[in-house]
């Protein structure tokens, strides 16, 4: 297992959540830190958490700003040295089904979960494969199934899911492990941040919906934080996290096809209790 002490560990999405809870993780540790969000507030806590450093580093980036990032990651090598890990943690999700969902709404989460995703492993590569490190890339136990409201999510977690375990193939012969992660429900800002669109229950509230999200998310970032940062650094190719995700992979590789039923199911009783 590697170790993280004087590592440079790329984070994205580092203003809250599991990237904030990875980022205290990892300056624990002695890891050299760069840090980035587009929350420059959340991001600014979260750099008075860890303590003030020369080993750390934080920038407000967007991940559907392709030019921003191309610069950031030459920007990290001359600041902190080539990262050894880059954590591409960010993402946004929104409520609505696809036919009430515009062209423009479902692009959006698009372009930030799954070609944020591609542009900072391309944007990190060849520092990685210089450092023999490992790219972590955030997908979900939404990357594995499908629930109903979530058309355009899954469509990128799922494509997170296909390009790492493509690109994990391709970096063996280079020494870059590649690591796809799966968090189930995680009692982060997530579900709280994102925008609905549409809901078939008008009667059904935001806070309705938050609170439903909270009751059944059973995995605290901290936890959540420690477990993706035990699986990258063993290398792990899939990193499951959390005992709904662990479920919910196995029930979906059980009954492929049956376990839309129960999704179904499952999805309209959180939007109707």
């Amino acid at each position: 297992m590697k170790s993280y002490k004087d590592k440079v560990c790329v984070i994205t999405g580092a203003a809250s959540g599991m990237g904030r809870a990875m980022a205290v993780n990892l300056a624990g540790q002695g890891a050299r830190l760069a840090l980035s969000d587009i929350n420059e507030e959340g991001l600014a806590e979260t750099m008075a958490m860890i303590g003030p450093s020369n080993m750390h580093m934080s920038d407000r980036l967007d991940m559907a700003d392709a030019d921003a990032i191309a610069a950031y990651a030459p920007k990290v090598e001359a600041q902190l040295g080539p990262a050894d890990f880059v954590f591409n943690n960010a993402g946004f999700a929104r409520v609505g089904d696809f036919r009430h969902t515009t062209a423009e709404q479902y692009e959006s989460v698009m372009d930030v979960n799954f070609y944020g995703v591609v542009r900072m492993s391309k944007a990190f590569l060849e520092q990685l494969i210089s450092t023999k490190g490992g790219l972590v890339n955030i997908s979900s136990i939404f990357g594995i199934v499908g629930w109903p409201g979530q058309a355009h999510y899954c469509a990128s977690k799922f494509g997170v899911r296909g390009f790492s375990e493509v690109l994990s193939m391709e970096m063996e012969e280079h020494g870059v492990s590649v690591s796809c992660v799966h968090p189930g429900g995680v009692k982060t800002n997530v579900a709280r941040n994102a925008p609905v669109d549409y809901v078939a229950d008008p009667s059904v509230t935001k806070e309705q919906m938050d609170k439903n999200f909270d009751d059944n998310a059973p995995t605290t970032p901290e936890r959540a934080a420690e477990i993706i940062l035990a699986g990258a650094a063993r290398g792990d190719k899939r990193i499951m996290v959390g005992p709904d995700a662990k479920f919910m992979q196995l029930w979906s590789r059980i009954f492929p096809v049956r376990y839309r039923s129960f999704v179904k199911k499952r999805a309209q009783g959180l939007l109707s209790s």
